[in-house]
């Protein structure tokens, strides 16, 4: 820890910004809460509030795990980025080249009534950046006729969960629309076939292990699932409740190795993903990626013509990149944020921020279902951002 007043922040804003998470816990909005601020490679603020379980009073601890669901993501899109470094594929390679169950997908004639009774011959090949970009056709986990198919289960293998995307007809031809969903877990199944490597141990030997994030997992094990608590879930009476998301939960080790949604992490290891990004590649000494790479993968690619992306309604001033969710107009925001900075969430109630005209890396975790939480996110950010009192040191 490093006093917040050496790189240009308020203590009294960030004890603000405690004050606001602590009535966010207060109100019940969220059980508990660890969020954390870094800004020139210095942490300045560390905080653990609430409570990790309700039923048994347990205080929620700074090295607690929480479901990274999509925040998953972009894990999973360095770890194809390295591979991309080392030459094993090209961003505009037809998957199909690797994974042959996709040379011949259909494409359903209505996206928003999708029968297998309508369907037309697909134009065009999916390409490893429309994964990256999520403008590859496939949809999303929670999608209806994905559920009744049973196309992801964490019962299955990712190989099981591959084939059944495979014979599935897209929503649409590729590169055609912005569509979030399963194509992390598509690509997470490359970087297996692609290293040879299954996807848990690759990101432990490349990812992990040199970054130092030790409670990174796909799978919380008896030695850390003290550490793990519920997701909660308001009820009608506005308590919240435990809910249970997976029918196989994280404190078993699930068939399905996801790259989409399947890790729990720790707000550490977290931290320390994403200051690595914001030096270029490089954390403690140790490279991982290329800055140019890390260029790469931090600016828009979505064509303006698949603009604006988002989630049944448009996210204004938003890209997409090879990995993230990228700020190109700040003023379209409703709390603060720089052009330039890239950041994600997941959907038990997480969210990161990386700030490169900052300096910063924001990140709060809690585990509430639906994520929003009364706002609670946005509202930290927005004390925090009030906090700045000086501007950053120029990154040389």
């Amino acid at each position: 820890m490093a006093d917040a007043g050496t790189v240009g922040l308020s203590p009294a804003g960030l004890a603000r910004a405690t004050a606001g998470l602590q009535a966010h816990v207060d109100a019940g909005d969220i059980a508990g809460v660890v969020a954390a601020v870094v800004r020139e490679g210095r942490l300045v603020y560390f905080e653990a509030l609430g409570q990790l379980d309700l039923e048994t009073e347990e205080s929620m601890p700074e090295d607690a795990l929480f479901r990274m669901y999509s925040m998953t993501r972009p894990v999973t899109s360095l770890a194809a980025m390295i591979l991309w470094e080392e030459d094993a594929f090209e961003l505009n390679d037809p998957i199909a080249r690797y994974l042959p169950q996709f040379a011949d997908q259909q494409v359903f004639v209505d996206a928003a009534e999708a029968s297998f009774e309508r369907t037309r011959a697909r134009q065009g090949e999916i390409t490893v950046e429309h994964l990256l970009l999520h403008t590859s056709g496939l949809g999303s986990r929670s999608s209806r006729i994905y559920r009744a198919e049973g196309v992801r289960l964490r019962s299955i293998t990712t190989a099981e969960m591959v084939d059944n995307a495979a014979r599935m007809p897209l929503f649409e031809d590729p590169g055609t629309r912005w569509r979030y969903g399963i194509s992390t877990t598509i690509l997470g199944r490359l970087v297996e076939v692609w290293s040879g490597t299954p996807l848990d141990e690759f990101l432990e030997a490349r990812v992990f292990e040199p970054l130092g994030m030790t409670d990174s997992v796909f799978w919380v094990d008896p030695s850390r699932a003290g550490r793990f608590g519920p997701v909660y879930r308001p009820s009608p009476d506005g308590d919240l409740r435990p809910h249970a998301i997976e029918e196989v939960p994280f404190t078993e080790r699930a068939p399905l190795i996801e790259g989409g949604v399947g890790l729990a992490m720790s707000t550490m290891d977290y931290l320390r993903f994403s200051q690595m990004f914001l030096n270029g590649g490089v954390l403690d000494g140790r490279r991982v990626l290329q800055s140019d790479t890390v260029d790469l993968m931090t600016a828009n690619r979505v064509p303006d013509a698949l603009m604006p992306i988002g989630f049944g309604r448009p996210m204004r001033g938003t890209g997409w990149s090879l990995g993230f969710c990228v700020v190109m107009d700040a003023s379209a925001y409703a709390y603060p944020v720089s052009d330039g900075e890239f950041w994600w969430d997941g959907s038990a109630g997480t969210r990161f921020w990386i700030d490169p005209v900052e300096q910063m890396v924001t990140i709060v975790n809690a585990q509430v279902s639906p994520s929003g939480g009364n706002g609670f996110r946005e509202e930290f950010k927005t004390r925090v951002y009030e906090a700045i009192v000086e501007p950053a040191v120029p990154r040389h």
